[in-house]
This record gives structure tokens, C-alpha cells and sequence, in this order.
């Protein structure tokens, strides 16, 4: 059925990146939080872009009607852009992603209904990503705020179409770890690992004395008379370390370095 107002469009297949369908994301401090979705619209898709075209001169006509006091504002912002070129808020290109595209991006303060093929409801989150494939229903609406004018692209319902490559730093086991991204198969990782020596653990094992040996080593005062620790009457109980502790002095506590190791006497970690 042909839209009502020309001011909605149903696009064709176009690819989702910026996803947040499912919970709602403010793209600035301080900002309201919107369910929102920047669409990639190829631009081989020349029927959708002219039916975006046609509700946004709609959306402008509505908005020197209604909004703007009758006079179509000089500066105009328009949520559509061309992703062969830059981006508008720092000048710098669009993503590889965007290549041959037109891009714009549409939010709610509704959240959308979200559907597969068969038109059901779409409840597992895992299958809603940056980089699927779907169609979605905007409207454009003029707007006037904080003194700014221009068209907006309000977010309707969202109908999955296919999976496709994740964008962003989503990264597969198989790329992170298989022979072609420079991993061990199976077979390798087994010589690797047999090739190994055993790690031995002796009953009370040395520590360099340049190392931390605990992140919460309790203080010590400066060198004095080494002393070593008791066996616990608990077997449970008994020390952890082999490693000699200076006598405490109970009159003065002196830092200890985390990195060096040894007493900080005012200094800097580290050095």
C-alpha cells in the first residue's frame, strides 16, 4: 500500500551501521538518549533516494507552513549525506563502509518494532548488529530548536533482510586466531605446547629481589636484620613466600616501591 503521507519512506535494502535499536544512546554528554540507526543507502538505489528527496521538499514545505514563520530559512541543515565525501561535524572522510552510499541516520524516542523476513518480532539482540542488511520506514519532519533549523529523520519500524560482515572491532575467533591471521592451528599449538618445559613450583619459591612481590606487600623500615618467617601452627595458615621480609619497625613505616621493590624514602616509583 502507497504511503499516506509522502513525508514516510520505506527504503530498499540498505546496510546498518551506529546500532541502537534495543536500548536507547545519547550521542552526546548530557544529550537524550534516542533508539536510533545510521542508514547506508547505496547509491545505486536511485528509486528510494528520489522518494527521500520528494519527503524532504515535503518536509520543508511543512515546515515554512508551520514552523518557520513562512520564510524558508537560509541555512537549512539536510540529515542526508554523501558518503563519498566528509563527514560535516569535523571535515573528515567517511568510513570505508560509506563508500557509494548516501548516508543519514534516524532516531526515536520510541522504541521501534524490530522484525525478520516473516514480519516477527525480532527479541534476540545478538541478531540486531552494525553491519546487517534490513529496511526501514523514516519519516522527515522539519524542526526548529536552539536556534537551529533544518529536516530530521524520525525512526519507525525495522525489518532484518540478512546478516553481513560486523562493523566495527567485532573481530571472529577464526580471524583471531587461525593460520591465516598468523595463529596455530590445532597441530601447532600441540608441538608448541610439547615443546615446552613444565613449570615447577618449589616448596618455597625465590623471588628477584627487584620485582614486587605482592601488589599489597606490607611496609618495612630501610635494611635492617633479615629475619624469616615461622612455619603456622595451621598447616593452613602457613606462609606464602619464601622470600626474606625485613624487620618491621613498629616506629616508623616507610613505603615500599611496586616496581623496584625497594623503600620509596620520599622518592618517585619507578626510580
Amino acid at each position: 500500500m502507497a504511503n499516506i503521507n509522502i513525508q514516510d519512506v520505506v527504503t530498499g535494502k540498505v546496510r546498518l551501521s551506529y546500532v541502537h535499536l534495543f536500548t536507547p544512546y545519547a550521542s552526546q554528554q548530557g544529550g537524550e538518549a534516542k533508539y536510533s540507526t545510521t542508514i547506508l543507502l547505496p547509491k545505486t538505489d536511485i528509486v528510494t533516494k528520489q522518494r527521500i528527496d520528494a519527503a524532504i521538499n515535503a518536509a520543508i514545505q511543512e515546515g515554512v507552513a508551520s514552523r518557520w514563520n513562512g520564510v524558508r530559512p537560509t541555512v537549512l541543515a539536510i540529515p542526508v549525506y554523501d558518503g563519498d565525501g566528509v563527514r560535516p561535524s569535523d571535515g573528515m572522510p567517511f568510513g570505508e563502509e560509506c563508500k557509494g552510499h548516501w548516508v543519514f541516520t534516524a532516531s526515536s524516542k520510541l522504541s521501534p518494532e524490530i522484525v525478520d523476513l516473516g514480519v516477527q518480532r525480532i527479541l534476540n539482540q545478538t541478531e540486531i548488529y552494525s553491519g546487517i542488511y534490513a529496511r526501514v520506514s523514516v519519516r522527515f519532519f522539519p524542526y526548529a530548536s536552539n536556534g537551529k533549523k533544518g529536516i530530521g529523520c524520525g525512526l519507525g519500524p525495522v525489518q532484518k533482510l540478512e546478516d553481513g560482515e560486523p562493523l566495527g572491532a567485532r573481530v571472529s575467533a577464526a580471524a583471531a586466531f587461525g593460520d591465516k591471521a598468523g595463529g596455530y592451528s590445532g597441530i601447532q599449538a600441540q608441538t608448541l605446547l610439547s615443546t615446552q618445559q613444565p613449570t615447577a613450583y618449589p616448596q618455597q619459591p625465590v623471588y628477584n629481589s627487584q620485582m614486587p612481590v605482592h601488589i599489597q606487600q606490607p611496609n618495612y623500615a630501610a635494611p635492617a636484620q633479615l629475619i624469616y618467617p615461622q612455619a603456622a601452627a595451621n598447616s593452613s595458615q602457613q606462609a606464602m613466600y619464601g622470600q626474606p621480609m625485613l624487620q618491621a619497625n613498629p616506629q616508623k613505616q616507610v613505603a615500599i616501591d611496586p616496581i623496584t621493590g625497594a623503600p620509596l624514602n620520599g622518592g618517585v616509583m619507578g626510580i
